[in-house]
């Protein structure tokens, strides 16, 4: 349907030129100046709930800029009456339309609002550098032939330079609406691209209200109708190496901008074109050590998710075997001991069944507290070894000093009180304690310390619960085990 209503805007384009000539200009003008309104308000209504809202929103100021450019147009030629001359406004608006589009392709998916300054300032300055080149060739008023001509050139570069880093954009594209964006922005690209160099080329010498103007509605409309429609996307199978390069690399497209518009300015303006390239280093720079920390800080906190347990905030079953590997290495070197303690929470299922897992991950997190509260030396490590089950490990401790910290740790735990939403009285909870300890590390693996640890929690559990009970370490590892 929508094919059908842009194909019936062309179509009345086309009889309104035929039927009315004496108002054809008019006329034609206000069909040009509609099309592209009509794929700014299509991107509008695209960008609302997509995740590309940035760069529907800067296809749509790109397309009121065009509209504008031809309306300065419209007003030069039929409000004054002067055909023959092309103002110099509506020569740069037709420029500045990049603008937006160009810093659509260049900001990431997802930015922090400190690259979207840095973007923003970028396009900023090349939207001046634009303004600045484009009245080296004309006035406000008045084109001449030769200005005219240069900018036509860059009108094809810029047009060029569009299409071809749309392209490449959704070719890398991995994100579906990030995809479905740029292969709208990569179809309006080609066909304008084309459309344009045409009309600049060719057809300049037709004056506006001839039926050659048909041609310029149609860039629009497609871009109208593509963002129209949110046809489904299909999924495609993204080189991954190639999806990371173009999304590493998209931001300079901003800079590369900068530098082309400062060198075309190095001659004229000097000082400018210094200015467009000091500028272009040091925000391409700038946002490049911006990324690198946020990218060290990201790797920080997975660094943090891959040893820490999310729930109980204490080390996770893979940092604990980490941990004790090193430690049972060090001890082994040193001939330090080191001890091992296994805890785990009394009738936890019936607590969880009872009282609902709300307050079963807010006892773990309660005991996970209580535990590491009482391990205060450095060396010491409390982990979540696996459901409702902690371990802790000890290096050069004592079995004395073990011993003790272990039952510091049960009455702690006895001690907390849990509040319940569904209850006025506040929920108890005790925990048993496996203990190990060993003066002497002759093995290289710790599983003997591990299977008597858990021994002694088994068999704790079995006196009765929340209780510390020692277990021994089979006699075969150490000979010199202190009973």
């Amino acid at each position: 349907m929508a094919w059908w209503l842009s194909a019936a805007y062309v179509g009345a384009h086309g009889v309104a030129l035929v039927l009315l000539p004496a108002h054809a200009q008019t006329l034609s003008y206000s069909f040009l100046i509609g099309a592209p309104l009509l794929a700014a308000a299509a991107c509008v209504r695209r960008s609302l709930g997509s995740e590309a809202v940035v760069g529907w929103v800067a296809l749509a100021v790109g397309m009121v800029l065009w509209a504008g450019g031809m309306a300065m147009n419209m007003y030069q030629e039929v409000g004054l009456g002067n055909a023959d001359s092309t103002p110099g406004i509506s020569m740069l608006l037709y420029v500045l339309y990049g603008v937006p589009l160009t810093f659509a392709m260049a900001h990431p998916r997802h930015a922090p609002w400190f690259l979207s300054v840095i973007d923003g300032a970028m396009a900023l300055l090349l939207g001046y550098l634009f303004f600045v080149y484009t009245f080296s060739f004309v006035t406000i008023t008045d084109a001449s032939d030769a200005g005219v001509d240069s900018l036509r050139r860059m009108f094809d570069i810029e047009n060029l330079f569009i299409a071809g880093f749309a392209l490449l954009r959704w070719l890398a594209s991995e994100d579906r609406s990030r995809r479905a964006f740029f292969g709208a922005l990569s179809l309006f690209a080609c066909v304008y691209l084309v459309v344009a160099a045409y009309i600049n080329h060719f057809g300049s010498e037709t004056s506006y209200g001839s039926l050659v103007d048909l041609l310029i509605d149609v860039p629009f409309l497609v871009l109208a109708v593509v963002a129209w429609r949110r046809s489904p996307v299909r999924p495609v199978e993204v080189s991954r190496r190639l999806a990371l390069g173009v999304r590493a690399g998209s931001p300079l497209i901003l800079a590369i901008s900068l530098l082309v518009m400062s060198a075309l300015l190095v001659r004229a303006h000097p000082m400018l074109a210094v200015a467009g390239f000091a500028f272009a280093t040091l925000g391409s720079g700038l946002r490049s050590v911006l990324m690198q920390v946020r990218s060290l800080e990201q790797q920080d906190r997975l660094d943090v998710l891959a040893r820490v347990d999310g729930l109980t905030g204490v080390a996770n079953r893979r940092q604990f075997d980490q941990v004790l590997q090193a430690e049972w290495n060090r001890s082994r070197r040193s001939g330090q001991g080191i001890a091992l303690l296994m805890v785990d929470i009394d009738h936890f299922k019936v607590f969880n069944d009872r009282y609902g897992h709300p307050l079963g991950d807010a006892c773990l997190r309660a005991v996970a507290a209580a535990l590491a509260g009482c391990a205060t030396r450095a060396t010491d490590v409390v982990a979540r070894y696996g459901g409702e089950e902690f371990a802790v490990v000890l290096p050069a401790a004592s079995r004395e000093g073990v011993l003790a910290l272990a039952e510091t740790m049960r009455i702690a735990v006895e001690r907390l009180r849990l509040n319940s939403p569904a209850s006025v009285c506040q929920i108890g909870v005790t925990i048993s304690i496996g203990v190990a300890q060993l003066d002497k590390v002759t093995t290289a693996a710790p599983g003997e310390l591990v299977a008597a640890t858990d021994a002694a929690l088994y068999e704790a559990k079995r006196q009765g619960r929340n209780r510390v009970v020692e277990g021994q370490v089979a006699a075969g590892l150490d000979e010199d085990l202190d009973r």
